[in-house]
């Protein structure tokens, strides 16, 4: 069995390793203890530091950039706080102001609608504003104390409201024009023909007692007639909304101005009530058809 020399050892090969190494050796041990040994271990230890270096500053960058972000988020959230407690504030102010502003533009609307209406009115406002009642409806602030009389006009700026049905100490109650029981002498704005428009509930009525002849269009304006003695010519009632030919008479809906339910005061006609209001508050066919 041949003889297996160790790597290591005192062979050929093993001696050109250990040359090698005392080569390497010495070449550091000259190099380290050379005029320049300083600069050496300077660049050996700038080279191995680097990386911690790098990676120090890297984690100082992110504490900061960190910190920044957390100052700006608190800053944020302070000026969201501070914004929702203004925008409480303006809401809790609107709140307060917002009945205050609806009853001066409505005083305003009357106070225009009394400069046009060429005779004697008298303000009211609305209390109550009951949905469906057919015997009465809005209630108002004032009754015999300030004059009034049982089947008086009620207007608004927007149109033709009723007619007072009772009449109390300090209170009144209208009945509204979309009242079943509720009548009023109207006339259609193109052909002038008379009617008699009765209410069918919702803000809505019927003009009764047309010919089938009559030439009436959806849009067409209606005014009152001044015949009922209650309201003069020439008020605002509605606009017409459908027309069709009945069995005996010209079947005509019809839309009312004013927003019964929603109105904050109206004014009261004279009795008895001036034959005619001129001039014509609104024009005679409204735009885009009926609502």
């Amino acid at each position: 069995m041949a003889h297996q020399h160790s790597p290591w050892g005192w062979s050929p090969t093993g001696r050109r390793r250990w040359v090698l190494i005392v080569l390497w050796t010495g070449h550091g041990a000259w190099v380290l203890s050379g005029p320049k040994a300083g600069g050496a271990w300077a660049s050996f230890a700038s080279t191995a530091t680097r990386p911690v270096e790098s990676a120090a500053a890297a984690w100082r960058s992110w504490r900061l950039h960190r910190a920044e972000r957390a100052a700006d988020l608190e800053q944020a959230r302070a000026q969201l706080s501070a914004l929702r407690q203004q925008v409480q504030m303006l809401e809790a102010a609107q709140m307060v102001a917002g009945p205050q502003v609806a009853d001066d533009e409505a005083a305003t609307r009357l106070l225009g609608l009394k400069t046009k209406v060429p005779f004697q009115t008298k303000a009211a406002r609305v209390l109550v504003a009951p949905v469906g009642a057919s015997f009465g409806g809005l209630i108002l602030d004032a009754g015999a104390d300030a004059g009034f009389t049982r089947d008086q006009g009620v207007i608004a700026p927007e149109g033709v409201v009723g007619r007072l049905w009772s009449v109390g100490a300090t209170q009144s109650e209208v009945l509204p024009a979309d009242a079943p029981n509720a009548s009023i002498g109207v006339m259609l704005a193109r052909s002038r023909a008379t009617g008699v428009l009765q209410g069918t509930g919702s803000n809505r009525g019927e003009i009764r007692y047309l010919n089938n002849q009559e030439v009436v269009q959806p849009g067409e304006a209606v005014y009152t007639s001044g015949l009922d003695r209650v309201f003069p010519r020439g008020l605002l009632v509605g606009y017409v909304t459908e027309v069709k030919p009945g069995d005996l008479e010209l079947q005509v809906k019809v839309a009312l101005a004013a927003p019964l339910r929603r109105l904050p005061a109206v004014l009261i006609l004279p009795l008895p009530s001036p034959l005619e209001a001129q001039p014509p508050l609104v024009p005679q066919i409204r735009t885009g058809g009926a609502p």
